[in-house]
């Protein structure tokens, strides 16, 4: 699934996204480094990242819920489901990936690395996509499809899930995708986003 901004219009907060780490980009820093070459402000090693799910702010999502369900779910009941399901999710092991071109993304303000990965990551993927239904599902919403679909908190544009890591900024709104000699990528094991913020963690 693709995701936009999730937060415009209301007062911030920290997202939660189950993600995997990006270790290592080809064979050390100077192969990273060199994508430079075709984007502005290069981000951080030590922040890149891919995203699995994005499940966005908690208070927002909740919101969106209540809304659906005209008040039937309340938050109250709400909160609690979400956050168990989050930090019951199995973990996915490290893997390799690799990438040979950079894509325009968030409607054309960044470029990322789009990101070959193993079937089992596709397959995990789709197992956070199911279970995010049946958690949606126990709450009592309807047409559960069309909800994260327009759901602003939960921010997605698109059902379909492009593995890929942000890099940096385009350097025009009108970037189009550019080959790359391929690299590989080290990826860790799957974590929670900004778990501290869960209020099982506090």
């Amino acid at each position: 699934m693709t995701a936009s901004d999730p937060t415009r219009g209301r007062p911030a907060g920290p997202r939660i996204t189950v993600e995997v780490p990006a270790l290592r980009v080809g064979a050390g820093l100077a192969d990273y480094e060199g994508l430079n070459r075709f984007v502005d402000s290069l981000r951080k090693p030590s922040g890149l990242h891919m995203t699995l799910l994005h499940v966005g702010v908690l208070d927002h999502l909740v919101a969106d819920i209540e809304a659906w369900t005209r008040g039937l779910s309340t938050a109250d009941k709400v909160l609690p489901e979400i956050v168990s399901w989050l930090t019951e999710l199995p973990v996915l092991g490290g893997f390799l990936g690799k990438s040979g071109r950079l894509i325009p993304l968030g409607g054309g303000r960044l470029m990322g690395l789009e990101v070959d990965v193993p079937q089992e990551v596709h397959d995990y993927q789709a197992l956070l996509v199911q279970g995010l239904h049946v958690l949606l599902d126990d709450l009592g919403l309807d047409n559960i499809d069309d909800f994260i679909l327009s759901s602003p908190a939960l921010g997605y544009r698109s059902p379909r899930w492009l593995p890929h890591i942000a890099v940096g900024k385009a350097r025009s709104r009108h970037e189009e995708p550019i080959e790359i000699a391929p690299v590989a990528i080290e990826f860790g094991d799957s974590r929670i986003r900004n778990r501290q913020a869960l209020p099982s963690a506090q």
